[in-house]
């Protein structure tokens, strides 16, 4: 499979570890958009969010964000969990992750 974060997930290619389990993998983002912004992965390969059927991986995805946001500090001032599904969604990398982005204030044009 040529997947980039599936080879970030086996060693192949590499990255700055923030966090680690049995089902995800967690490390720096290297164009951060945040002075933190911390990729959060399934070790599993799921395309999209679309693809994901394990419920326990989900919740291992967002208890790592939560752990990330202890270990760069940020779970006192807030963070942000973003996760971008297919083409329409601005998803560039087809393994599914979520973004934790945090360190400062956001922008939000969610209104």
């Amino acid at each position: 499979m040529d997947c980039i974060f599936c080879k970030i997930v086996n060693g192949e290619i590499p990255s700055t570890k923030v966090y680690e389990d049995d089902l995800v993998y967690a490390f720096n983002d290297i164009q951060p958009l945040a002075p933190v912004h911390v990729i959060v992965v399934p070790k599993s390969h799921y395309p999209t969010l679309n693809d994901l059927d394990d419920r326990n991986i989900w919740f291992a995805m967002l208890k790592a964000a939560q752990e990330v946001a202890r270990i760069r500090g940020i779970n006192g001032s807030g963070y942000r969990i973003t996760v971008n599904c297919g083409r329409d969604g601005t998803q560039i990398v087809m393994h599914l992750h979520l973004h934790v982005l945090g360190g400062r204030m956001l922008e939000s044009k969610m209104g």
